[in-house]
């Protein structure tokens, strides 16, 4: 950042923003599988995460380096709950950067920036909402709810979200309606180490196919459509047309509060399942397994 007095505030402003994108450049890639493209970044050597939703389900994946050399990339394995991939590749020189556990405050300056065919690109905002841990809507456990007001390119999703020192604070990704959200650099650490180590993360498994219906009383239930005869659901009695009406003693909200209900620390749990079954009460035991590997 130029400290020349004859620069203008405006001036002063524009060159600290153009020095962050420059500092995180270096360890930015371009992310491309199949029709998909997004940004990724150097977490540790040889080592690149990016946005699960942004890859294809399969198919050869590739990056570009900021040299602009095109590098062919595993992956190592990815968890859709936290839209957290982790690739690898044989380029180990290139700097990994360094992730700060402190976030930005609400209405605090924030800097994305992404990597297209190997040059930076850069988005301006403000943190616009920051928030305490949350659950995504497919059970991940996320380490605090930061939403960006920024206009993000769709080839910068999976790049890193900056703030106005230049500390990475996480990976922007798009949410709902194409909010940007970050996830922040504890879960980050926290998943990728993961997937490094085991290529996945575990999930809770009932063997039940649900779909959410609306019960007599005016409630809300998920009809049992599908039954897994080696799940758990099956052992514990639960049986197709089945429809449950409360987890753990609580009114459910529909299955998707049962599938945000079924993250890692959920496996070997025994939940208390309140089943109606041809308009009779019912009670389940149901001890949670792991989800099998597709």
């Amino acid at each position: 950042m130029s400290t020349d007095p004859a620069l203008s505030p405006l001036q002063a402003f524009s060159a600290a923003a153009a020095a962050i994108v420059a500092n995180a450049a270096p360890g930015l890639v371009a992310v491309h599988s199949h029709r998909s493209r997004a940004s990724g970044f150097v977490w540790r050597p040889g080592l690149i995460v990016t946005s699960d939703e942004s890859l294809a389900e399969e198919g050869e994946i590739t990056v570009t380096t900021p040299g602009g050399q095109v590098a062919q990339a595993a992956l190592v394995g990815r968890d859709p709950t936290t839209d957290l991939a982790l690739l690898r590749i044989e380029a180990k020189d290139i700097a990994p950067l360094t992730l700060s556990a402190a976030g930005p405050g609400a209405g605090e300056i924030a800097v994305v920036v992404g990597s297209h065919a190997g040059h930076p690109v850069a988005a301006l905002g403000v943190a616009a909402l920051v928030g305490p841990a949350w659950r995504s809507m497919r059970g991940g456990e996320i380490a605090a709810r930061i939403e960006l007001d920024v206009r993000l390119r769709r080839s910068s999703e999976g790049g890193l979200a900056l703030d106005a020192a230049g500390h990475a604070f996480g990976m922007a990704v798009f949410g709902p309606r194409r909010r940007v959200l970050v996830i922040p650099s504890a879960t980050i650490e926290r998943v990728a180490t993961r997937l490094e180590s085991h290529g996945r993360i575990a999930r809770g498994y009932l063997g039940l196919g649900l779909q959410t219906v609306r019960l007599a009383s005016g409630g809300v239930g998920a009809m049992v459509m599908s039954v897994d005869a080696a799940g758990p659901g099956a052992a514990a009695g639960v049986r197709q047309g089945d429809v449950i009406a409360a987890w753990n003693g609580q009114p459910i909200r529909g299955v998707q509060a049962i599938v945000r209900a079924l993250g890692p620390a959920s496996v070997g749990s025994i939940v208390a399942m309140s089943v109606q079954r041809g308009g009779e009460p019912v009670e389940a035991s149901v001890t949670i397994a792991e989800r099998p590997e597709a």
